[in-house]
Formats: structure tokens, sequence, C-alpha cells
């Protein structure tokens, strides 16, 4: 009965963590939500600010938390083993969608395309980027990633194996290409409001400060990621591997 239970966990988290991402491309992309990260002001902008930033901290304090490896070793003092990954996975989604519901608009213009061609490239940039998201999820391992694969295994009754390294098809290229689909996700869009910028602006902060901490993670727990971050560059083809020629990595 365990088992089940935190199979039946792990898959409710999951499908909480779908409808959480679909919703999060509408909002950022203002695709017909009850409320969409750009629109008039909700009284004054200060006050909106502040109340954004609250936001964005909760969830960037509880991603990288909780994924480092001294929480997890804590955590699962708690909860089973196997529906660690799946805890993380929910809580981020809750995360989230505090944002979605407290979120304040902050009106303001800072651009807005309405030629035809520039419109649409760069609405077709926003849906690449969400789909390289998806795509860099599926390179590696969709369902470990989110921790179905992990109460799956414990509902056979068998143990966890950590993935192998491997490099798949984008991954021989850049280290990240989740993360560049994020950025093509949060800066492509036709009308840039401010609360649109500023939300850009911060998260695409956080994941440049939280990438180097995973990194260090990552080179520490398996070490031949050192070789391919010596030799893959972190978000654009072609620029060389490491920053400023230190050996740091990341999770493929």
């Amino acid at each position: 009965m365990n088992r089940v239970l935190v199979f039946a966990y792990g898959l409710v988290s999951y499908l909480i963590f779908l409808g959480t991402f679909l919703y999060a491309m509408a909002f950022v992309g203002n695709l017909g939500v009850p409320k969409a990260i750009d629109g008039p002001a909700e009284g004054p902008v200060g006050q909106a600010l502040i109340v954004n930033l609250v936001l964005l901290s909760i969830f960037a304090v509880q991603h990288s938390v909780m994924a480092r490896p001294a929480f997890k070793r804590w955590w699962t003092q708690i909860i089973p083993e196997a529906a660690e990954r799946s805890t993380y996975t929910l809580l981020s989604s809750l995360a989230l969608i505090l944002l979605f519901w407290l979120w304040r608009p902050m009106g303001g213009m800072v651009w807005n395309v309405t030629n035809p061609i520039g419109h649409a490239t760069l609405l077709g940039l926003f849906f690449f980027g969400w789909g390289l998201v998806l795509l860099s999820t599926l390179l590696i391992n969709h369902f470990d990633l989110f921790g179905l694969r992990q109460v799956w295994l414990h509902l056979q009754g068998e143990e966890y194996t950590p993935l192998p390294f491997k490099t798949p098809l984008l991954y021989r290229y850049i280290r990240h290409p989740l993360y560049v689909g994020w950025f093509f996700a949060f800066w492509a869009t036709p009308t840039m409001t401010i609360a649109h910028l500023m939300f850009a602006v911060v998260t695409t902060a956080y994941i440049l400060i939280a990438v180097r901490l995973e990194e260090r993670d990552l080179v520490e727990a398996l070490p031949e990621y050192a070789e391919y971050s010596g030799r893959v560059p972190r978000f654009v083809p072609g620029t060389g591997g490491g920053v400023g020629g230190e050996q740091s990595t990341s999770q493929p």
C-alpha cells in the first residue's frame, strides 16, 4: 500500500507540474488566461514591484535550496527517498501557482512590435523557447527529471539507479539547452511591459546564479562533468567550454 501511495503521489505531482507548465506558457505569452504577466497597473507601481519580487524570490529560494545535496540528504530522512523528486516538482509548481495568483501587472510599455513580420518572428521565437525547454527534458530523461521514474521503480520494488552521464544531440553543443529555452521564452515577446521586463531580468539573473551552484554540485558528484564543461560551452555554441577558464559543469 505504501508503494501505491507513493506512486499515486508522484503521478499527481507530475500532472500538477504539467498543468502548471502549460499555464506558465499562457501566462508569459498572454494567451487567454484570467491574469497574464502583462496588463494595466494594479495599484501603485512600487507596491506591485515589491509583491512581484517577493513572489519570484519564493520560487527562487525553493527551487535552489531543495536542489542542494545537503538538503536532499536531510529531507529524505523525513519523506520516502522515492518521493523526493516528486515533492520538489510539486512544491516548485505550487510556488508558480502562487505567483500566477498574486502577480501584479505594472502597466507601461517598453516595446510593442506591430510590424507583422517582426510580431510573427518574436512570437515564433517565444514558442521555440518553450519547445526547446520540453525537448531538452526529453533528451535526458523527462520522467526521471520530474520524479515519475523514481516512484515507478519504487512501485515495482526496484532500487533507484541514477542515470549515466550522456550528451545527446543538443547537449553536445551546449551544456544548458533547457536554460537557453527559458531565455527565449522570457525575452522573445512582441509586447514587453515593465512587469514582463522585470520578470525577464530577475529570472535571467536567477538562472545565471543557479547554474553555478548546480554545476558546482554536479562536478563534485560526477567528475566526468569537468571534462565535459572544459570543451562544451554553457549557452552559446562555439564559444568554448568553461567560464573564464574554470573547469565547471552542468547537468546535461
